[in-house]
């Protein structure tokens, strides 16, 4: 009987090849869209499950109180807090301090940098590294021991040279003897790192680590499988209270598996992350299938003249509803399964151009079972939900009525079908509006005033012998004519950097509560960086900072009352500074948000960066290699190593590019598969009404007048679509623009664009069967009168 099915199910696919090939098609659009997405939420949600202890490994983030309001801080945990957690509070089995940072390794004439951490011994056992050489347990048995990964290890000294006990050159400075290899993580970590030294390094010149009163470390722990995680975080967030007397600053504990998913913190609690996006991505992949589905039963249904007195004959014959209903379902899961086919190669054709939009490396792994099985199931679930309504609706013909050419109009029928294609460009609406200010958001970001200039502008670190040769590096950079200038740093431009706070001003109340930044720049800085001094002035005139002279941002300066801010002194502990100039506001951090109050510091033996603000009509190539030549004859040691701003500017809107760059996608998707469901019922409709349009011919109606017949319906449709559209789009793009604090204003064109897109849309959809039908033979179709 199945062979049967399976068999008549084939012949009617190939006898109706274009209306076969329609419903092929767009499954497997629907179907290549979806596993794209499965893809990508499958890699976001297996973030750190490389870790062996997932459920028992926690990091240590603070909230400090600023003006009221609690604020999250990563990196800002005390260098004792790490063992005095696990010393006193039951449960914590291992605790680590941690402080990441970029080491250039030399073995001969090879230099490489590599990005990795400082840690206490507890760190590589709550991680779990896989020893490629040596052991685990024996990693920091020796003061200058050194693990390496397998990556850092191939590119020092070649593959399958063994590496152990070998000394590798570090920063220039110190040599390490490498205790061992360790396999290299995989990419979807939220803490990576390609190396790992004992922390006790960085604490031999830094007495401050061992105090409370510096913020400054990643803290982790690991709790026994028993522990209650509420019991622990309890006690975790009493502890910083119990040894500072501050209960200002309180530290807790963050899952490792909300590490990369659930990260944003507001009012000391968390509020998502990137798990928002990964569930609506997850629900857009559900929506792309329903409307292929969709797609799939009006084009069905748009032959059901053609198939009705195939099921007069087979009803007449004995065939019964529960026979007919297993052979339509028995075709629409053949064409489910060859669209799932086609749906496999354009995997195959589009993964790589889909890993460099989401900047992955997605594979299809088509063979592992989990995979497997999910592609069957989507299968599966497409065949059925695309095949009930018209197995259910073809087998309910009336055999005498269907036999005689006499068809009751179906009214029910007739407004599922509406309904669907009213759901299908809705949803596509929904997904034209949801680009439109998607796009408008981000680059509304994008092009407010930052307070600085990030175009032209190159950042380097700062490494070996830069502070030191920095007059010269500048002498030569600035006589080569190809750069303006040139400054040093102490943190990024778009970052947070140090912070702090207990600071006193006159004109203010409550000034020690105020969060304060820091940044201690050479004279040249602002210049360099393109940021405006609005009042007083700058460091050029300042032979030493003898005089503790400070710049500070307008937002600072309100902060001091009324009048200048020049002159004024601020105050803490026994130090005091003397505001020279006042420099325009600029952004960083949170790129949505405001940032901090900062104070600038005449000094930089501490600088970490240097910027270097190139001339504009000078060839790049030839800047950069200007450049290198500068850097390589004051700073040999070390390679040439650059980042554009601009392009780090860039890179802060990673998730709301690809929010953007896949609302297109989508939006164009669905809007295929609408337009062929459109498509389906535009043909019904004309097969249904073929011999009114031939009496109307017949009396005189133009094709015009005929295709408006035909058009007016389904613009009434989409008009429809429209007005449920605009109200769904308002309500979720408002969600998703109140998490932002600088955000655009929803504007009323938006829904106007989007409903005249849609409406041509439809209309040149419909247009191909109107006008079809309209310049038909009216004799073929009046010939059975």
């Amino acid at each position: 009987m199945y062979k049967n099915y399976l068999k008549i199910a084939w012949r009617s696919l190939w006898k109706n090849k274009g209306y076969s090939a329609l419903n092929i098609f767009g499954l497997a659009i629907g179907i290549t869209c979806a596993s794209l997405i499965l893809l990508w939420v499958e890699d976001e949600l297996s973030f750190d499950s490389s870790f062996p202890k997932p459920d028992q490994v926690y990091y240590v983030p603070t909230n400090q109180l600023y003006e009221g309001e609690w604020r999250t801080f990563y990196q800002a945990t005390p260098g004792p807090l790490a063992k005095v957690m696990k010393d006193e509070i039951p449960g914590i089995v291992g605790s680590a301090r941690t402080m990441a940072e970029d080491l250039l390794f030399e073995v001969g004439n090879n230099s490489i940098n590599r990005y990795g951490r400082f840690a206490d011994s507890d760190f590589l056992d709550m991680f779990g590294l896989t020893m490629v050489e040596g052991r685990l347990e024996y990693a920091f048995n020796k003061p200058n021991g050194i693990i390496i990964s397998e990556e850092t290890a191939n590119s020092l000294y070649g593959e399958g040279t063994s590496v152990l006990d070998k000394i590798v050159r570090v920063n220039n400075e110190n040599n390490f003897i490498i205790t061992g290899v360790f396999e290299n993580l995989p990419t979807n970590v939220s803490y990576s790192f390609d190396w790992v030294a004992p922390f006790e390094i960085l604490v031999a010149d830094r007495p401050w680590m061992t105090e409370y009163g510096n913020n400054f470390s990643d803290t982790f722990v690991e709790l026994s499988p028993e522990a209650d995680f509420e019991a622990v975080d309890a006690k975790v967030r009493e502890i910083l209270p119990a040894k500072t007397g501050d209960d200002e600053t309180i530290a807790f504990l963050h899952p490792m598996k909300d590490w990369y998913l659930r990260s944003n913190f507001e009012g000391g609690k968390q509020v998502g992350g990137q798990i928002v996006y990964v569930r609506l991505f997850a629900l857009i992949a559900i929506i792309i299938l329903l409307i292929a589905c969709i797609n799939f039963m009006n084009l069905s249904t748009a032959r059901s003249e053609k198939r009705a007195n195939e099921v007069g004959v087979r009803k007449v014959l004995g065939s019964g509803k529960g026979t007919l209903i297993s052979q339509f379902m028995a075709e629409a899961l053949i064409t489910a399964t060859f669209a799932a086919a086609v749906s496999i190669l354009f995997l195959l054709i589009l993964i790589p151009q889909f890993n460099l939009l989401i900047e992955k490396q997605l594979e299809l792994r088509l063979f592992e079972i989990t995979h497997l099985l999910c592609l069957l199931g989507i299968t599966l679930i497409c065949g059925v939900l695309a095949g009930w309504y018209p197995a259910f609706y073809l087998s309910s013909f009336k055999p005498i009525a269907v036999l005689k050419g006499v068809r009751s109009t179906e009214g029910s029928a007739s407004r599922i079908r509406k309904g669907l294609v009213i759901t299908q460009f809705t949803v596509s609406i929904v997904f034209i509006i949801s680009t439109i200010i998607v796009y408008q958001q981000v680059n509304h970001v994008k092009n407010r005033d930052l307070g600085f200039e990030k175009e032209n502008l190159i950042r380097l670190p700062v490494n070996g012998d830069v502070i030191k040769n920095f007059d010269p590096i500048q002498q030569d950079m600035i006589a080569s004519g190809r750069i303006e200038n040139i400054g040093l740093v102490n943190s990024q431009v778009l970052s947070g950097g140090n912070n702090g706070s207990g600071f006193q001003w006159p004109g203010g109340t409550d000034t020690e509560d105020v969060l304060i930044s820091f940044r201690e720049i050479s004279s040249g800085f602002f210049e360099t960086a393109g940021m405006k001094i609005i009042e007083g002035r700058g460091f050029g005139d300042d032979i030493d900072n003898a005089n503790n002279n400070i710049l500070i941002t307008e937002t600072f300066a309100k902060l001091m009352g009324e009048g200048s801010a020049l002159g004024k002194t601020v105050r803490r502990d026994d130090d005091a500074f003397t505001v020279i100039g006042v420099v325009k506001d600029y952004l960083y951090g949170d790129m949505y948000g405001t940032s901090d109050p900062v104070m600038f510091f005449n000094y930089h033996d501490d600088a970490r960066f240097l910027y270097v603000r190139t001339k504009p009509d000078m060839a790049l190539s030839e800047t950069l290699a200007t450049m290198e030549s500068v850097m390589k004859k004051h700073n040999p040691a070390f390679p040439f190593e650059y980042q554009f701003v601009d392009q780090a500017f860039d890179a802060r809107f990673k998730s709301e590019k690809l929010v953007g760059s896949l609302s297109k996608i989508f939006a164009l998707i669905a809007i295929i598969i609408s337009c062929l469901g459109l498509f389906g019922l535009a043909a019904y409709t004309a097969e249904q009404r073929k011999k009114e349009i031939g009496v109307r011919k017949v009396l005189g109606s133009s094709v015009s007048g005929i295709v408006r017949l035909l058009s007016k319906d389904f613009l009434r449709l989409v008009i429809i679509a429209l007005l449920i559209a605009t109200p769904i789009a308002w309500w979720f793009m408002q969600n998703w623009l109140e998490s932002f604090a600088y955000r655009i204003e929803i504007d009323w064109w938006v829904f106007a664009l989007a409903g005249i897109a849609a409406i041509c849309i439809a209309l040149l959809t419909v247009s191909f069967q109107a006008v079809k039908a309209a310049v038909a033979n009216p004799v073929k179709s009046l010939r059975t009168e």
